[in-house]
């Protein structure tokens, strides 16, 4: 696979792409259920992009209710070779201010109503999250981030809670504690699950705010964060156009490609027809063997 489909999962405030040529919106059925929205689908500077706005257009779709295997199976059968997703966070960090751009490289996980993986009875796979997200989309998209005009942190610990609440004071100071750099409610299982769809995958985090650990002053206001997306979105969609502009012209292999050769556990008599069905777009390279 050398050519590069890039897989754009847009956050709050980013909803289209107006740099995409000859753009269409796509709809794909998936076993796993109804995506966020159509596919919008096009290219820059002769690179595929599909783009995908995470919450739907209009942002229908609070977290929690968030179809992420279907937004992932989708963005798997539209071709995709590797995803960046773009969200709004919020900084557990003083030096992380808001407007600033964060490259996430590890996660902490703490939703707790989410279907997380793509197996299950029938057919049981572990793939490996030490390193949750791509090197090599994660150097490429934080340049374009630079090139676009943004401040960004190479790397970042995202904090993914549940929501759509906001943290308590004492929930915000113990995630500072356990090492978390960026807050948001999207993250997982979306690295999860494009991991477990072979596709790897990058975060960049738009800081809108501080979230409210710093006793002195007041929580998250909702009002400044809005205002704050609008700026970062602009940011952001320079970026895409950054990043399809310095993409190398032959996509190399990546590792994460094949994850699945040794994670997958059940023996081939013992997996379940139906389940294999259901995994016709994530296990298609080994069903296809």
């Amino acid at each position: 696979m050398s050519e590069w489909v890039i897989g754009i999962i847009g956050g709050s405030g980013l909803y289209e792409i107006d740099a995409l040529e000859d753009a269409q919106w796509v709809a794909i059925d998936t076993p796993w259920g109804v995506p966020s929205d159509e596919l919008l689908i096009g290219r820059i500077a002769g690179v595929r992009f599909v783009f995908l706005p995470r919450h739907g257009r209009g942002h229908r779709i609070p977290p929690t209710d968030l179809n992420a295997r279907a937004n992932i199976d989708a963005l798997k059968r539209a071709g995709c070779t590797d995803i960046l997703a773009i969200s709004a966070v919020g900084s557990l960090r003083e030096e992380l201010a808001p407007g600033g751009f964060v490259a996430i490289d590890q996660y902490i996980d703490r939703t707790f109503a989410r279907a997380n993986s793509f197996f299950g009875p029938g057919l049981v796979a572990h793939v490996p999250m030490a390193d949750p997200t791509c090197p090599r989309l994660s150097a490429l998209a934080a340049d374009a981030a630079e090139v676009a005009g943004a401040e960004v942190t190479r790397t970042g610990c995202y904090v993914a809670i549940e929501g759509p609440q906001f943290s308590t004071r004492a929930e915000s100071r113990a995630h500072r504690a356990w090492g978390g750099d960026a807050i948001g409610m999207t993250g997982m299982p979306e690295a999860r699950l494009a991991r477990e769809a072979e596709l790897p995958y990058a975060s960049i985090g738009m800081v809108t705010d501080y979230d409210c650990w710093r006793e002195d002053k007041a929580g998250v206001d909702l009002a400044q964060i809005v205002a704050r997306l609008h700026a970062n979105a602009d940011i952001a969609r320079r970026l895409i156009v950054a990043l399809a502009k310095s993409l190398p012209e032959r996509r190399a292999p990546s590792p994460i490609d094949t994850i699945l050769d040794h994670a997958i556990i059940t023996a081939p008599e013992a997996r379940d027809p139906a389940m294999l069905a259901r995994l016709d777009a994530i296990c298609a390279r080994l069903l296809n063997k």
